[in-house]
C-alpha cells in the first residue's frame, strides 16, 4: 500500500523559504515519477515541479528559479525547496506519486505566505 506523508508547510512572510518533504512508504521514490502539486482556494489543483525516476526535473514557470524538487533515496522521500515566497503561493501543497496503475497523493500540507 502505497503512503505519501507531506510535512513542512506553515506561515511565512513573503520573500522567506520553507522546505517541504514527503515521506514516502510502500513505493520505492528513485523509481517512481513524483511531483508536487498545490491547490489555491477556489482554484484548480496545479503541478509545481516533478521528478522522475532517472532524476530529471521540471518545474512550472511560476516558480521556476524559487522552487527546486530534489529526491534523497535513502530516506524515500521527495523535497520541494521554495525560496523568495510570494503571496500567490500560499496552498495546499500535495505530493504525488504517477502510476499507469493509478495516481497516489498525499494529504497535503498548508503553505501560507503573509504579505
Amino acid at each position: 500500500q502505497v503512503q505519501l506523508v507531506e510535512s513542512g508547510g506553515g506561515l511565512v512572510q513573503a520573500g522567506g523559504s520553507l522546505r517541504l518533504s514527503c515521506a514516502a512508504s510502500g513505493i520505492i521514490v528513485s523509481r517512481s515519477a513524483m511531483a508536487w502539486y498545490r491547490q489555491a482556494p477556489g482554484k484548480q489543483r496545479e503541478l509545481v515541479a516533478s521528478i522522475t525516476s532517472g532524476g530529471n526535473t521540471n518545474c512550472a514557470d511560476s516558480v521556476k528559479g524559487r522552487f527546486t524538487i530534489s529526491r534523497d533515496n535513502a530516506k524515500n522521500t521527495v523535497y520541494l525547496q521554495m525560496n523568495s515566497l510570494k503571496p500567490e503561493d500560499t496552498a495546499v501543497y500535495y505530493c504525488k506519486r504517477g502510476s499507469l496503475f493509478g495516481d497516489s497523493w498525499g494529504q497535503g500540507t498548508q503553505v501560507t505566505v503573509s504579505s
